[in-house]
């Protein structure tokens, strides 16, 4: 019986899980990611995680037949390696990962891609439904999709496709992303974002709101919160469930798919605040087939479990397609 692997790199943590030839679960391990002082300190703290759940599951890593690695990007596919990462400090410039895990398990079958991209292979791999035509959109920290078209997963020839997150939503540019360009849909709908968002809008039109918008530790949660009982609250969460329902019309318009699953903390936490507003307005801004619109059937696991079915399918989550 062989072991496969999956390697979810986030900013926050890094996840590692064993995986059968059927692609359950035999163990995992979690552990911090380093803020530094190098890229090699975060690829060495990937190689720990495998090294760990392999002993976690009775094996070594060598005996893995093949890995999957979803990861935050920037990244240079060719080189196997995250670069220039926004979410860890300007010290971390590159983070080698294909190169050194092919190293660790004494193979060359390890699938790199970016998180989302991950997530589209997990949930075509894993979902009762797994049409040929679907994306993965998550909804967290940043925006991203993965996507498959005709049965093809769409990574770019630098593995940097599916950033949709970066699409101009809002062209009088309200918001300025964390890139630094105007009116980005990430800007305006993302964990990080959303309360400078409600910050913006409230300084445009001070009202009196029960928001702790002065406050420090002020997060999207608050938003969330308040916005059942509380009329400034309620306006930014409509404003937020308008730019989304804008991006997902556009990717609806730009790949066609049957399904759309949507994941990530922001999505996760408040599944029926964000998807039931998407569903409701998006006939009114699509041409074409509407998706269905449903939240990950992964969990906060996506991403992890993303990646071990990449290792199974030889990158494509195509279940009929083993590595």
């Amino acid at each position: 019986m062989g072991a496969y692997a999956g390697v979810d790199l986030g900013a926050t943590h890094i996840r590692a899980l064993i995986g059968d030839e059927t692609g359950s679960k035999i163990a995992s391990h979690k552990l911090k990611t380093p803020r530094g002082p190098s890229g090699i300190a975060v690829t060495e703290a990937v190689l720990e995680a495998l090294r760990e759940a392999s002993d976690a599951a009775g094996i070594v890593p060598t005996d893995i037949v093949a890995a999957g690695i979803g990861s935050f990007g920037p990244m240079d596919l060719a080189e196997g390696v995250v670069t220039n990462p926004a979410n860890l400090p300007d010290t971390i410039d590159r983070i080698p990962l294909t190169g050194p895990v092919e190293n660790l398990i004494g193979s060359d079958r390890v699938y790199l891609h970016n998180d989302a991209i991950a997530g589209v292979i997990g949930e075509r791999y894993y979902s009762d439904r797994n049409p040929d035509d679907m994306v993965y959109l998550t909804i967290s920290s940043g925006i991203g999709a993965g996507v498959a078209v005709d049965g093809n997963i769409l990574s770019g020839w630098d593995g940097n496709a599916g950033e949709v997150g970066h699409l101009t939503i809002d062209p009088t540019g309200f918001m300025t992303c964390g890139c630094g360009h105007d009116g980005h849909w990430e800007a305006y709908c993302s964990g990080e974002n959303i309360p400078r968002y409600a910050t913006r809008l409230h300084r445009e039109d001070p009202v009196e709101t029960a928001l702790p918008i002065d406050q420090e530790g002020f997060t999207a949660a608050d938003v969330f919160e308040y916005a059942g009982e509380d009329e400034f609250a309620a306006h930014v969460l409509d404003q937020v469930n308008h730019w989304n329902t804008i991006g997902v019309a556009n990717i609806v318009h730009s790949y066609a798919p049957i399904v759309v699953y949507v994941g990530g903390a922001v999505a996760l936490n408040n599944p029926e605040l964000v998807l039931d507003p998407i569903r409701d307005r998006l006939d009114d801004m699509v041409m074409a087939n509407i998706p269905d619109i449903q939240l990950t059937t992964l969990g906060d696991e996506v991403g992890v479990r993303g990646a071990l079915a990449s290792a199974l399918t030889a990158g494509t989550g195509d279940p009929n397609h083993t590595a």
